[in-house]
This record gives C-alpha cells, structure tokens and sequence, in this order.
C-alpha cells in the first residue's frame, strides 16, 4: 500500500495524476474532464470542512451525508438530482482509480446509490427543422462552405462532438463515403456518410479550408479561419448560431443532431444492432430510447391524424 500523505496539496497533486490518467490513457472528452475536475475538488473541499486527513478514511456513513447535503442546500446551493448523480459518477471513477493505484484497498462507494433520475426521452429535430439548420449557412463564403458540411455530417454520420472535433483529413474516405471515428475508450469504429454530406465535403475540402487554413497547415478536418482545429466549443457555438439564424425555437446542440440521426433512422426502418454499431454504443440498452422517442411520437402523429382516435367533442 502506498503511504497517503495528509496534506491538502497532496490531494491536489493526486487529483492532478487522476486528471492526466483520464486525458492520456482514458482519452475522456475534455468536457468530461472538467466537470470531474470541478465535481472532486468539491468533494475535496467537502472533506476538508469535515476535518479528515486522507481519502481512504471517506466511509459510507460520510458518503451518505455528502449526498443529503448536497440535495438539502446544505453546501451553499441545492443540486438537482443530475448534479448529484454526476458528482457520484465522478467520484466512483476516481476511488477506482485509487484501488487501481493500490492508494487506497478499500472502496467506500460499493454500497452508495445515487439518487435516481427520471428518464428523460432525447429530444430530435424534425426532417424540416433539420433541412433548415443545414441550409442556414452561406455557402458562399469559406466558414460558410465548413459549416455546411459540419451540419450535414452531424446529422450524417451522428457522431458525437468529441468525435467530431478530432477527425483528421486522413479518417474520410470521400469516395467510399465513410469516416473512421475513435469513440469512447478510443474504440474505433466506420460511420457512413450520404451523397448530400460528400457534396458539402468535396466543396469545403476543395475550396474553403484552403482559405481558411492559408499558409498555416493543420491535418485537422475543421478548422478555424486561423487555421487551428476547432475545438468542441467552437463546435457547439457554430451549431448554437446557426440554429437561431434558421428560426428554430430550441436550443439546440451537437448531441440533438446525433439524436436525429437515430430517431429518424429508425423511423425509416432501420435495424436497432445496426443504430447501435453507428452509433458507437457498447450496450444495446442505450440504443432502446431511441425506440421509445419512435413510438412516442408514432402516438403523438396517431393522436393528431386519425378521425377515430379524437376525443368525443374534438375539433376538427
């Protein structure tokens, strides 16, 4: 067993470590990363009010109030049952980490729930809202010719903004119209791609990055107008604006568009396994949502079309 150091700097070097495991070896989303930084020093700060020397003295009965803290407002704030859940996540991946490291040789999380949430269906785009997200930028001009084929990949291939913000020229096959991806645990896997999205791509591959990228040089697939890969942000904001410019009253984010993707394969009869590989999915559960967005939304159009399903004194 290693011996744990009591100070509350060394907490902070060993959250360092854990940070430099999840980037370098875990090859979590940056927007991951910071959350777990965000949600552990939190935790940290918590112990610390809590007077204890070392992490491997956090036991349940410490755990449990940690979570009724953080749902009665005990803590300065009161977070939603999500916040909450996601601070669990972040902590059971940092304790197993440290039995991983042989820092600590028990866990105390084993028996802790997490407060339950209410599942959520993913919320979509129509096929006419996402006709109009795609054609909300100017062609014309070389960020106009990016953001085009960004949009028409997004809702192509759905993939996720992560995946997205690191493809490379050399992961499109133009002419075999497909993409090679490093999803979650850098699994790598194929997605496909339609003639409207190789169309967008051949313009801005042909045209518009090579404005953009100048006398700079990047193998990055979208680039900024300075050159630089863009970042996941830049993503999310470039898909943000446009959304408004095309009159959409959502909010709408790179991960609805992969919902799209989904819900409207499976709405033209696609196969669920075949979804799930797309996807990226490791278990065939996450995938299943997809199919109760597909039947609440056959029930909705039902509701809404057919004469005898109309309650006794319905409009027409």
């Amino acid at each position: 067993m290693i011996p744990f150091i009591q100070s509350r700097e060394s907490r902070e070097r060993l959250l360092h470590k854990y940070v430099r495991y999840l980037e370098v070896e875990r090859h979590v989303s940056p927007y991951t990363v910071r959350n777990y930084t965000r949600d552990l020093r939190h935790f940290l700060e918590y112990l610390s009010t809590n007077k204890l020397a070392t992490l491997e003295e956090v036991d349940r009965h410490l755990l449990r109030s940690y979570v009724a803290a953080l749902v009665n407002g005990e803590l300065g704030k009161t977070f939603e049952k999500a916040s909450v859940a996601r601070k669990m996540s972040a902590l059971r991946s940092f304790y197993r980490y440290l039995i991983q490291e042989k820092i600590i040789s028990v866990n105390p999380l084993l028996n802790i729930s997490t407060p339950k949430l209410e599942k959520r269906l993913p919320s979509f785009l129509s096929n006419e809202e996402v006709t109009r997200l795609i054609e909300a930028p100017d062609a014309a001009t070389p960020q106009g010719q990016r953001d085009r084929a960004m949009l028409e990949l997004f809702y192509a291939s759905g993939p996720r903004v992560s995946e997205m913000a690191r493809l490379d020229l050399s992961n499109v096959d133009l002419e075999a119209r497909e993409i090679r991806v490093w999803g979650k645990g850098s699994k790598e896997r194929m997605v496909l791609m339609g003639q409207p999205a190789v169309s967008a791509l051949n313009l801005y591959l042909g045209e518009g990055r090579k404005k953009l990228l100048g006398k700079s040089s990047s193998e990055a697939l979208f680039i900024s107008r300075y050159g630089k890969r863009l970042s996941e942000r830049s993503l999310q904001k470039i898909i943000s604006r446009y959304a408004v410019k095309a009159g959409l009253d959502k909010r709408v984010h790179p991960h609805m568009l992969r919902h799209s993707f989904a819900t409207h394969l499976l709405d033209g009869g696609a196969d669920l396994r075949v979804v799930q590989e797309l996807l990226g999915h490791a278990n065939l559960t996450s995938t299943q949502i997809y199919t109760h967005v597909t039947q609440s939304q056959a029930r909705k159009v039902y509701l809404a079309a057919h004469p005898r399903a109309r309650k006794e004194g319905d409009q027409d």
